[in-house]
């Protein structure tokens, strides 16, 4: 099995730390909104990539953690007149729904900033006693970039040109920094924030420091797979790698695997172009398993472009690979038990190797759109092979066969129970008790289960409205 992996620039292949196990540590979301679509994609890959390492028998330890304390979180909290907390205890939740509409399975552990709070403080003051930080007069404490030989290993950023760089974008607060590349442990409360008690000050802990304490409380010193969006290449996993080696000594992480930006039409998501979309209301749309089906159509690595055109088009593929499993499921159940013919023995013989073709793509850097291709192939060869003539045993070989290498994929292959409408019609009026009594939480669970249902509901003037997506 090859990785592309970011510290090298190059496949390499892997090779565990320890035999028959994966130690793996994604970055997680910040949780002050709904994630958007942008957000899913490292979910979505990640998910493949650690299925992917089950399918071939590895024991995975997966930590993705909630960056539950943040600027964005706080300012959240006080445009709510609510506790920070409130908040991120709000989004984590809202959050793992989401997850669980996209297929993604729960970590290993999803640990959260502020419970670390003991662990950072441990490892920042180790940084401070072996010289690789500092405290300044205000009670921040900087990592100290130049005690570092290799830092920008991983960006390929040359120190010196950063250091010309930052010169002239010193702010009010950092005058006490001795190097403009210098990055923040741990900084000053202001009012209206949250703390924590420090040996330094009163404050919280800088947005770095937290992954490399979580990694280590979880994972160990040392890690296989490091992973995120290739945003998160510099700074943060650049002053990762510098925080965990100098606090521990060891190489921080084998392998570093990004993947690649997701754009809207051709241009960079953002709210001012009104092209910014939450994983709901895509929801509202479409089938998740499309969004998820979707993001797997291009290698990780690549930019992905994401249009109408293009999910009606991945709407269109996961249709025949449901329309074929309905297929055989329904031929399974009508089927004689007798063993294979010759002609049914050769099928599955090239099954076998459209098996093995969608392995070798996986194996080569997590190629699922290679592996997608496979999947489509094998559809393919048992759309024309199998027929009411077909016995048991075959018909069962490809369903069987199909459906767990969707699995691997994230892909579900039964088609949702169809809900009556008089169901929808009584679950949308037990939703408008609920919001009369404010009890707001079962309201949004209820919408929730009608989304997962594939109803998406519209408050109007004149009423609820709802529809199939």
């Amino acid at each position: 099995m090859k990785i592309f992996n970011t510290l090298s620039r190059r496949k390499e292949e892997f090779v565990p730390l320890t035999p028959g196990k994966v130690k793996m540590y994604v970055c997680g979301p910040t949780v002050y909104n709904l994630i958007h679509i942008g957000n899913a994609r490292p979910m979505i890959v990640f998910d493949t990539v650690r299925r992917y390492f089950e399918y071939k028998g590895y024991e995975v330890q997966y930590v993705s953690n909630f960056t539950d304390v943040d600027d964005k979180i706080i300012k959240r909290a006080l445009e709510e007149g609510v506790d920070a907390r409130v908040i991120s205890d709000r989004y984590i939740e809202e959050c793992k729904k989401d997850m669980a509409s996209l297929n993604v399975k729960p970590a290993t552990v999803h640990p959260q900033a502020t419970q670390e709070i003991d662990g950072m403080l441990s490892m920042i003051q180790t940084l401070i006693d072996k010289g690789h930080a500092y405290v300044a007069k205000d009670g921040t404490v900087y990592f100290r970039v130049s005690s570092f030989k290799e830092y920008g290993k991983l960006s390929r950023k040359n120190l010196e040109e950063l250091q010309s760089g930052f010169r002239e974008l010193k702010v009010t607060g950092e005058e006490d920094k001795e190097d403009p590349n210098d990055f923040v442990l741990w900084k000053p409360k202001k009012e209206g924030e949250p703390y924590w008690e420090s040996p330094w000050c009163e404050g919280r802990p800088g947005w770095h420091i937290e992954c490399s304490v979580m990694a280590k409380h979880y994972l160990g010193d040392e890690i296989d797979i490091h992973a995120g969006g290739e945003d998160l290449i510099f700074p943060h996993h650049e002053n990762e790698i510098a925080q965990s080696e100098c606090a521990n000594d060891k190489t921080f992480a084998k392998y570093w695997m990004h993947n690649g930006f997701l754009n809207i039409d051709n241009k960079k998501m953002s709210k001012s172009l009104g092209n910014f979309f939450t994983v709901r209301e895509i929801g509202e749309k479409y089938d998740l398993q499309v969004l998820r089906f979707f993001m797997l159509s291009a290698h990780y690595r690549s930019p992905l472009n994401f249009s109408a055109d293009l999910m009606e088009a991945s709407k269109n593929g996961l249709e025949r690979i449901l329309t074929c499993m309905e297929k055989l499921k329904s031929l399974e159940e009508a089927a004689a038990g007798s063993a294979e013919t010759c002609a049914e023995q050769e099928s599955l013989a090239q099954a076998e190797k459209l098996k093995e073709k969608y392995e070798a793509a996986m194996e080569d850097d997590f190629n699922t759109a290679d592996a997608v291709s496979a999947v489509f192939e094998l559809v393919k060869l048992a759309n024309s092979t199998a027929d009411s003539s077909s016995t048991k045993a075959y018909v069962s070989a490809l369903r069987q066969l199909i459906d767990r290498l969707c699995d691997v994929l994230g892909i579900i292959t039964e088609r949702k129970a169809e809900i009556l409408d008089s169901e929808i019609e009584a679950m949308i009026e037990e939703r408008q008790q609920a919001r009369k009594a404010k009890n707001f939480a079962l309201a949004d669970e209820i919408r929730g289960k009608l989304l997962d249902m594939g109803i998406a509901l519209e408050d109007t003037r004149e009423g609820v409205k709802w529809k199939r997506v």
